[in-house]
């Protein structure tokens, strides 16, 4: 993973430089200053569908965690998944340790985030084919449309075979055992682990349907909700769009931007499947990459403010403790 991160930053980098290059730059700029200040109420925006987010997470933990402190660890764990070189998942190791705060039962714990993951996978591939149907009902793109329902479609057994690994339910507890005889019983990591009854947790959990239906469909809201970011952003910026246009860009943007997993940030990658996307929707191309520009700036400022955060609550949970 370590040489795919240093081939995908600077290719993400290129991508970016060339797109603002290609366009103009200062045209660009242009259309994002004529937008002003009012591009800034996407800021407080993205935290209602980071809301919903966590309640799901909120369910599967049992309520066992106040429903704001979880929705400030959906923060730090978006914040860490998207602007660090942690090829999209150290964000739920962060979380775990987090919501540890609250919770002393690290199994539980991580059990609810493993499940949680599949959740959102699943509510991914379902917002991406909403996003595919909403594109082929409204242009004749078809070539794209292919081409991003193929990545969708070669991507599937991964989580398919995630979920029936766990189902298994010996996962872990062999994970576990491997790193021991690696390691040694008495490493570090392997402290507060316990393999056997992460995988009687995840078990109990998978095995609650309507949990896992509610589950999914909280987080399918939060999925919708963060289409109003495109929707607001565009009509700021002066080309308005329909909602299904708007739902369209941000599915198929999330598809790409979890397929490009290797790109720290997804640098380069995101900026070009919103631009492509927005150009596919109607949208003119110096908007198109204002849009691009706008949701990664609304990306680094929500997420430094998140990451800041989470180093003033260590200082202030160690000089307690």
């Amino acid at each position: 993973m370590k040489w795919l991160r240093w081939i995908g930053l600077p290719l993400g980098i290129a991508i970016l430089i060339a797109l603002v290059l290609h366009e103009g730059a200062g045209d660009v700029m242009r259309v994002i200053a004529k937008a002003g200040f009012g591009l800034l109420w996407l800021l407080p925006l993205h935290a209602l569908p980071l809301l919903l987010d966590a309640y799901a997470w909120y369910l599967l933990l049992g309520k066992r965690a106040s429903l704001p402190f979880l929705w400030w660890v959906a923060t730090v764990r978006e914040a860490v998944s998207r602007l660090l070189p942690v090829a999209s998942i150290g964000g739920e190791f962060v979380g775990i340790g987090l919501a540890r705060w609250c919770i002393r039962d690290a199994s539980a714990v991580s059990a609810s985030v493993v499940v949680e993951v599949l959740v959102t996978m699943a509510v991914q591939y379902a917002f991406a084919a909403l996003g595919l149907v909403l594109i082929a009902t409204s242009t004749h793109q078809v070539s794209a449309i292919k081409t991003i329902g193929l990545a969708l479609a070669l991507s599937l057994p991964l989580p398919v075979l995630t979920a029936v690994l766990l189902r298994r339910g010996w996962l872990f507890h062999r994970i576990e055992r491997f790193a021991a005889r690696l390691l040694g019983h008495a490493h570090p990591l392997l402290r507060d682990i316990d393999g056997k009854r992460l995988d009687a947790d995840i078990d109990a959990l998978m095995s609650r349907t309507g949990l896992l239906l509610g589950a999914f469909l909280w987080q399918f809201a939060g999925y919708v909700v963060g289409a109003l970011e495109t929707y607001w952003a565009l009509s700021m910026l002066g080309h308005p769009v329909s909602v299904s246009g708007a739902l369209a860009i941000e599915a198929l943007t999330q598809a790409v931007r979890h397929a490009a997993f290797m790109v720290p940030a997804g640098l380069g990658v995101q900026e070009a499947a919103v631009m492509l996307l927005a150009l596919v929707v109607g949208v003119d191309r110096e908007a198109a990459l204002s849009l691009a520009l706008v949701k990664r700036a609304r990306e680094v400022t929500f997420g430094c403010i998140a990451l800041v955060s989470w180093q003033a609550a260590e200082i202030v949970r160690g000089r307690v403790r």
